[in-house]
């Protein structure tokens, strides 16, 4: 049995320290704090997937149970697309109980910064299913001219 000292501010770089570290001294507090985020957290990292065409720039966000009314879709100056909107908290009424609550709520932003190439004043977007499409047309890119040099001597 060991009859070393234990306190709440255990200094594992401390070399004179008579404290140990128990690595599963914070577990209880960590696995708190991961099963319970933040009003905001889950749905503030909204993934959206970004492809490229040749015609255009394609973005797509899963945003269920959001009305395209909830939803904005901005552009900024210097080739900066942000896409943002919030999911409200369903209110709880006096004679319900709530037994699990798991969707998340809050407001989301992305900003994306787009190629020089995008066409900034033509950018549709279409909400289908809670599935958001942006679609940003590209401008052809023009190949460079090849001239030819006549090599005398």
């Amino acid at each position: 049995m060991s009859m070393i000292r234990r306190s709440n501010n255990n200094n594992i770089f401390d070399p004179f320290s008579l404290d140990l570290w128990d690595p599963f001294n914070a577990l209880p507090r960590l696995s708190s704090s991961l099963s319970f985020p933040s009003e905001t957290s889950a749905f503030a990292s909204s993934r959206i997937d970004w492809k490229e065409t040749p015609e255009a720039h394609i973005f797509k966000a899963d945003l269920p149970g959001i009305k395209k009314e909830e939803v904005k879709v901005e552009v900024e100056e210097g080739n900066i697309l942000q896409i943002s909107g919030e999911r409200s908290k369903e209110k709880e009424e006096k004679n319900e109980k709530w037994h699990r609550v798991e969707r998340s709520s809050g407001k989301f932003m992305r900003r994306f910064r787009l190629p020089e190439n995008a066409k900034m004043d033509q950018i549709k977007a279409a909400m289908e299913n809670g599935v958001l499409t942006v679609t940003v047309p590209k401008e052809e890119m023009k190949k460079p001219e090849v001239k030819s040099i006549q090599i005398n001597g």
